[in-house]
């Protein structure tokens, strides 16, 4: 490891002399310099890790010298060491982009702990990570084998996530390879628990059933609603709860989470099943019974969402809450996102506003077609980061920091989430069998049963059945259904895409935020 290189100055560097070997002892490299027109010109000739500043120095303040240093280096890391103890003095060091702030005296772990925070932090970090996993790794292996039910499986998703951000900060590829298994293990059995369970899940609404699409609003969004606080109901379109994670700190500028939940997406885990679920409080069978002139199977022409609103008001009546004033909105383009924008305030009026935003959805399939975003989005981690980079700049956020200060409510949830594929499975169908990677059903399905679920009869998944011995299949952990045709092409074409349709933690266990503005 490299000696990191420090440089300290202080006019009265000769008293320091003591902590200047201390931090030798300790194996930095220390060079001391007695004002601050010697450190701008020293920092332009010389690699420097950190520099430790007095504040008061005759000829050119620490403050002004740091300020010119960082127009020269504007990461330089600058420690501010100083007698002054005045606020206004903390502001516009804190202003100006200090590493950390001293008051003088300082002893020399003060001095140590600050270089260690700034130097060393990333390495620290990285192998706390890698102990504190490995202390869990059994805990997680015993949860994964004891059973589940449904809730232990929300709480185990949870803590595989916090543990794949926690994996971000390890520089051990070993660790992370360990704990990318133990994910793959948890997905094949989350299968089997769903192959056991689902079914019986759609058939009644039992006490060991989770709460699904079509039952979120009636249970978990409306019961929200209250006198005189507008709720904002914004459903993010195939958004995993890792990527809920990554904007979190976005939205913890402006509003207080008070309550992190998760919710069971159905089957399949796409936008024209999940969200008109949602919309319409009804599995898709019972939509296309009611509904017959909206509802649209895969294989029909026209737009599978374009009834979303009607579904809406439709189950505000069922529940006999069809006096609320409500509002709905979809963000399908920048152009929609603006108008939100500029009639933000409008809609603090209503009593519930529907904002449904399609963007991350867009991302996930233009990064199946697109090279520039293959490379953007080439991981988990990747995506989260370009999904947390969006939502920063986007309408959306401008919209609701609009708003921030007033009284509302918000619960944040989406439609379903999406997998990363990469074991292709064969199936074969006839002219009639839908193309989706992650399900499909048709006539005389050709399949590997130990590799999907499958429902010979749609309707005990609660599907519609499009045509007399239509089945459904759905793949598993990361699997996707390719056909015999062009089977390579599309196999080398598909492979590492983030699908959405089938069986597996982040499709099905889905975020579900209750925030209040701070306000």
């Amino acid at each position: 490891m490299a000696i990191a290189q420090i440089l300290w100055v202080d006019d009265e560097i000769e008293s320091l002399q003591s902590q200047k070997i201390f931090l030798e002892t300790k194996g930095y490299a220390v060079h001391t310099l007695t004002n601050g027109y010697d450190a701008i010109e020293y920092i332009q000739q010389h690699s420097v890790d950190v520099v430790l500043m007095d504040e008061s120095m005759p000829g050119i303040t620490g403050l002004e010298t740091l300020t010119r240093m960082k127009q020269l280096q504007q990461r330089l890391p600058i420690v501010l060491i100083t007698k002054n103890e005045t606020e206004n003095l903390m502001d516009e060091a804190i202003g100006s982009q200090i590493a950390d702030y001293l008051i003088k005296p300082v002893n020399p772990n003060q001095v140590l702990l600050s270089l260690k925070k700034i130097i060393d932090n990333k390495r620290l970090v990285a192998e706390k990570t890698t102990v504190s996993y490995q202390q869990q790794f059994s805990e997680l292996f015993m949860a994964l084998s004891g059973n589940p039910d449904y809730q232990e499986w929300m709480d185990l998703y949870k803590k595989l996530v916090y543990w794949e951000l926690e994996m971000e900060k390890s520089d051990s590829p070993e660790m992370r390879e360990i704990f990318y298994n133990q994910k793959k293990e948890a997905n094949a059995a989350f299968g089997k628990f769903i192959s056991k369970n689902y079914e019986k899940w759609v058939a009644s609404a039992a006490a060991d059933a989770p709460i699904m699409s079509h039952q979120l609003l009636q249970f978990k969004v409306l019961p929200h609603l209250e006198q005189d606080i507008p709720l904002f109901f914004i459903l993010i379109d195939n958004l995993r709860y890792d990527q809920w994670k990554a904007i979190e700190p976005i939205f913890a500028e402006s509003f207080k989470v008070t309550e992190e939940d998760s919710f069971y997406s159905i089957l399949p885990t796409a936008t024209q099943y999940c969200r008109n679920a949602i919309f319409a409080g009804m599995m898709p069978a019972e939509i296309e019974k009611k509904f017959p002139q909206l509802w649209k199977n895969d294989e029909e022409e026209g737009g599978k969402n374009l009834h979303e609103q009607e579904f809406l008001a439709a189950q505000l009546k069922r529940l006999k809450k069809d006096q609320i004033k409500f509002s709905y909105h979809k963000i399908l383009n920048h152009q929609d996102g603006q108008q939100l924008v500029n009639n933000i305030h409008n809609l603090l009026g209503n009593q519930l506003n529907v904002i449904v935003y399609n963007f991350v959805d867009m991302l996930s399939h233009a990064r199946t077609e697109m090279e520039v975003l293959k490379e953007l989005a080439s991981d988990e981690a990747s995506y989260r980061s370009l999904t947390k980079s969006w939502f920063e700049h986007s309408p959306l956020h401008q919209a609701l920091k609009k708003v921030a200060d007033k009284k509302i409510r918000i619960v944040l949830a989406t439609d379903h989430g999406s997998v990363r594929v990469k074991t292709p499975h064969k199936v074969i169908g006839d002219k009639q069998t839908t193309t989706n990677l992650r399900y499909k059903h048709g006539r005389n399905l050709n399949y590997d049963d130990k590799e999907v679920l499958a429902f010979r009869d749609p309707l005990k998944a609660g599907l519609p059945v499009p045509s007399i011995n239509s089945s459904f299949i759905f793949a598993k952990e990361d699997g996707f259904l390719c056909y015999p045709n062009n089977y390579n092409h599309y196999v080398n074409y598909y492979k590492n895409s983030f699908q959405h349709g089938g069986i597996s933690l982040e499709e099905m266990i889905v975020p579900l935020i209750k925030m209040d503005s701070k306000a």
